[in-house]
C-alpha cells in the first residue's frame, strides 16, 4: 500500500516540474515505507511490540535503581570500615588496646 503511493509520487514527480508539496509528499511516504521495514526487520512490527518495549524499559529502570542501590551499599560499607579502622588505629596509638588485656 505505502509502496503504491510512493510509486505513484514518483511518476507525479517525473517528466515535470515538482513543486514543494510533491517533494514533502515523496519524502514523508518514503520515510514511512522506511520506517516500517527498520521496524519489521527489529522485530517490532505486531501489536505486542508496544507492549514488549515498555516492559524491556521498565526492565532496565529496574536493573539502574538495583545498581544505584548496590553502589550505595558499597560505598556505604566502605566507609564504615574506613570508620572502624581508624577508630582501631586511635585505640592503638592511644595504648586503649593494651588496657583491655589486663
Amino acid at each position: 500500500m505505502k509502496e503504491a503511493m510512493l510509486a505513484r509520487l514518483i511518476a507525479q514527480a517525473e517528466g515535470t516540474p515538482v513543486d514543494m508539496v510533491t517533494i514533502r509528499a515523496l519524502v514523508e511516504e518514503a520515510s514511512a515505507l522506511g520506517a516500517e521495514r527498520a521496524l519489521e526487520r527489529l522485530g517490532l512490527a505486531d501489536r505486542r511490540a508496544q507492549d514488549d518495549v515498555r516492559e524491556l524499559r521498565e526492565l532496565l529502570s529496574a536493573w539502574r535503581d538495583a545498581k544505584k542501590a548496590a553502589r550505595g551499599a558499597v560505598i556505604g560499607w566502605a566507609v564504615r570500615i574506613g570508620m572502624a579502622l581508624i577508630l582501631l588505629g586511635i585505640a592503638v596509638r592511644t595504648g586503649l588496646v593494651g588496657l583491655v588485656r589486663g
